[in-house]
This record gives structure tokens, C-alpha cells and sequence, in this order.
């Protein structure tokens, strides 16, 4: 049977600056890609619809474009 501790996450922090520079650079990353995907939105809103259809996003789904979760095989083409 294998034990578990609640003390290794904890110890894993205050033992070396590791865990700290790792919850670090996760928080970095995930503000540098915030900041990405926000930049992204309002290019992409700017363009006019014409613009936008070219490239086929729907004006309404810019946002979920940007995070990646538009599957292209359903936006219309026209």
C-alpha cells in the first residue's frame, strides 16, 4: 500500500526556491498568454466583417477563435 503525505507539497515549498519559482512561472505564462489572447481579441476587432469572413471567423465567435475553441469545420464560408 502506498502512503501518502500532506506534509511533501509543503516541505517541496520550503525546502528550495524550486516551488516557488515554478508557481512563478506558471502565474508569467499564464498572464504573457492572457495578455496574448487579449491583444488578439481587439486586432481581430478592428477588422471589418468582410475582413473577418475572409479568414472565417464570425464576428460573434472572435473570442473563442482566440482561445482555440472554434472548430473550423463548422464556420460557414461564403
Amino acid at each position: 500500500m502506498t502512503m501518502i503525505s500532506h506534509d511533501a507539497p509543503q516541505s517541496a515549498l520550503r525546502g528550495s526556491p524550486d516551488g516557488l519559482l515554478r508557481v512563478l512561472g506558471s502565474w508569467m505564462t499564464g498572464l504573457v498568454t492572457w495578455i496574448a489572447h487579449r491583444h488578439a481579441i481587439r486586432t481581430l476587432r478592428e477588422l471589418d466583417d468582410r475582413a473577418l469572413r475572409d479568414i472565417g471567423i464570425e464576428r460573434s465567435r472572435i473570442e473563442s477563435a482566440v482561445r482555440g475553441a472554434v472548430d473550423m469545420r463548422f464556420t460557414r464560408i461564403m
